[in-house]
C-alpha cells in the first residue's frame, strides 16, 4: 500500500467503529525540519517514506493487517497526544473509513499520550517501542531470548498506565511469557512488576557466566570470533549461511533473526573461525532492548572483527549505517577502530554497470576504512570476503619458516592443528613449511621445531 499524508486533505467517511478486525493503521508522525535546525543534520539523512514503510514492515512482521500507511508531518509535539488537534480528528476518519482496531504511531509515546489517544480514537495504540517488542516476543526462541525480551517488556511496561497489550492478545492469544486475555495484575501491580525483574535480572546474570566460560573455551582452543552486525534486513543471515553452510532461518522480513547463532567457518588456508549472527539493529531501537540483549551482544563486544553487513540497495543505505554505528558506540565499540569491515551486501540487484560504480567506490575507501561488495544470495564476492576475513584475522599473528622430519608425522600434524599452514612443501625427505600462529603459541613453535620469525 503506498503511504500517504494526511496534509493531502481527501476527504474521508467519518463513521464509528465497530468490533475488533484486526485491520492497523500506521502512522508516520515525523517532525518537519528547518534549515539552520541543530538537529536537522540526524533526520534530514532518513527519507520519510522509508521510513513508514520500515514502520509497516515492522507491523506486518508480526502478521498484522497495515489497511493503511499514512505521513503526518508535524511542526511540534505536542504534551497530551503528540499529535496536533486536527491530525487527530483526521485519524478517526480513517479508522472508521476502514474499520480499524489497531494503530501504530511510529514514534515513542508517553503514556498520557498513548492513553490519550487511544480515547479520541477508540482504538488500541502502539507506539514504536512497543511494536518491537511484540515482535521480539513473537520471534524469541530460546530461554535467554525470552528472558531478555520479557525483561525489557516489563521494564517499558512499568512505566505504562493502561494496558497496552488487550487488543494483540485477544488477536493472537497471548505469546511467550504473557497469559492470554484477562491477566492484568503482571501491569496493575508495579511491586509485582519490579520482583519480576529483579529475578530476571539475576537470571540473565546466569546467561552471562556462562557465555563468558563458552568464550573462555574458544579462546583456549583458540577460535578468533567473526561477529554479523548491521540494519535488520540486511541480508545477515542469508550471508550467515552462505559462510558456514548452514540453515539458519533467513527471511526477507525485519528481525527473522533474534537469537543468536555461533557457527565454524572455514577460512581459505586452513584455519578456522566462529562466526557469529546477531539480532539485527534499527533506528530509534529502544533503550530496553539495548539494554536487554546487552548478553547476547556481548558477542560482538567480545569478537576480534566486526563484519558490518549493509544493504546497499535500500534507499535508505546511508541513513542504516549511521543507525548501527550509533548502537555500537552505545555498546562500547567505535566505529573507526580496526575491528569493522564493511560488507556491501545484495549486490546482485544492481545492474552490470552500476556494480562497476559500486566498486569503485569501494575502491577509493581509505586502507583503514575499507568495504567488500558480495551477494550472500548468489555467492558473489563471498570468496574475496573470507581472505579478507582471514588477512585482518592474521594480522596480530606471526609468520614462521621452518623444517621437519618428513616422518614426524605426529609434530605435522600437531601444526595442522595449531597453526594455519601457508605452505608446505616436501625436499630431501623434509617438510620446509609456513605458518602462521597465535601470539601465545609463537615460542612453542619456536622452541619444539626451530622455526624462525619472517621479518615484518
Amino acid at each position: 500500500m503506498e503511504p500517504r499524508s494526511i496534509d493531502e486533505g481527501a476527504d474521508r467517511p467519518r463513521s464509528g467503529n465497530g468490533g475488533e478486525t484486526g485491520r492497523v493503521i500506521v502512522v508516520g508522525p515525523y517532525l518537519r525540519t528547518r534549515r539552520g535546525d541543530p538537529d536537522a543534520a540526524d533526520t534530514a539523512v532518513r527519507d520519510n517514506d522509508a521510513r513508514l514503510d520500515e514502520a509497516a514492515g515492522l507491523a506486518r512482521a508480526i502478521d498484522l493487517d497495515v489497511v493503511e500507511a499514512v505521513l503526518t508531518p508535524i511542526s511540534q509535539i505536542r504534551p497530551a497526544t503528540y499529535l496536533g488537534k486536527g491530525k487527530v480528528e483526521d485519524i478517526v476518519g480513517l479508522i472508521a473509513a476502514h474499520g480499524a482496531d489497531l494503530v501504530v504511531m511510529d514514534c515513542a509515546l508517553s503514556p498520557i499520550q498513548q492513553r490519550n489517544l487511544e480515547k479520541a480514537w477508540n482504538a488500541k495504540v502502539l507506539d514504536r517501542t512497543g511494536l518491537i517488542l511484540e515482535i521480539f516476543g513473537r520471534r524469541a526462541k530460546t530461554r535467554e531470548g525470552t528472558l531478555q525480551v520479557e525483561l525489557a517488556h516489563l521494564n517499558y511496561q512499568r512505566s505504562r498506565l493502561v494496558r497496552s497489550w488487550t487488543h494483540l492478545e485477544r488477536q493472537r492469544g497471548g505469546f511467550g511469557f504473557m497469559g492470554g486475555p484477562g491477566e492484568t495484575q503482571i501491569e496493575a501491580d508495579r511491586r509485582l512488576i519490579g520482583e519480576r525483574i529483579t529475578k530476571l535480572e539475576a537470571e540473565l546474570k546466569k546467561v552471562q557466566a556462562t557465555r563468558r566460560l563458552h568464550r573462555a573455551g574458544r579462546q583456549r582452543v583458540p577460535y578468533r570470533v567473526v561477529a554479523l552486525v548491521g540494519y535488520t534486513n540486511a541480508g545477515k543471515s542469508t550471508l550467515f549461511n552462505r559462510l558456514t553452510r548452514a540453515d539458519v532461518q533467513a527471511a526477507d522480513m525485519l528481525f527473522a533473526t533474534l537469537d543468536p547463532t555461533l557457527r565454524a567457518i572455514q577460512l581459505p588456508h586452513g584455519g578456522k573461525a566462529m562466526l557469529s549472527d546477531t539480532v539485527g539493529f534499527i533506528s530509534n531501537l529502544p533503550t530496553q532492548l539495548v539494554a536487554a540483549f546487552r548478553a547476547t551482544l556481548e558477542e560482538v563486544l567480545e569478537a576480534d572483527l566486526i563484519l558490518h553487513v549493509r544493504d546497499i540497495s535500500h534507499e535508505d543505505a546511508e541513513a542504516q549505517q549511521s543507525d548501527v554505528d550509533n548502537v555500537l558506540r552505545q555498546l562500547g565499540v567505535d566505529a573507526a577502530s580496526g575491528r569493522i569491515l564493511e560488507v556491501w551486501n545484495k549486490i546482485d540487484r544492481f545492474e552490470p554497470e552500476q556494480r562497476d560504480e559500486l566498486r569503485n567506490i569501494a575502491g577509493r575507501r581509505p586502507d583503514d576504512h575499507p568495504c567488500l561488495l558480495v551477494s550472500a544470495v548468489s555467492g558473489e564476492g563471498v570468496d574475496e570476503l573470507l581472505l579478507a576475513i582471514e588477512q585482518r584475522l592474521a594480522a596480530t599473528r606471526t609468520v614462521l619458516d621452518l623444517s621437519i622430519d618428513a616422518a614426524d608425522g605426529a609434530g605435522v600434524s600437531w601444526l595442522h592443528r595449531n597453526a594455519e599452514v601457508l605452505a608446505k612443501d616436501l625436499v630431501d625427505g623434509r617438510y620446509v613449511m609456513t605458518v602462521r600462529v597465535e601470539d601465545n603459541k609463537r615460542d612453542v613453535v619456536i622452541d619444539r621445531f626451530g622455526a624462525v620469525p619472517r621479518p615484518d
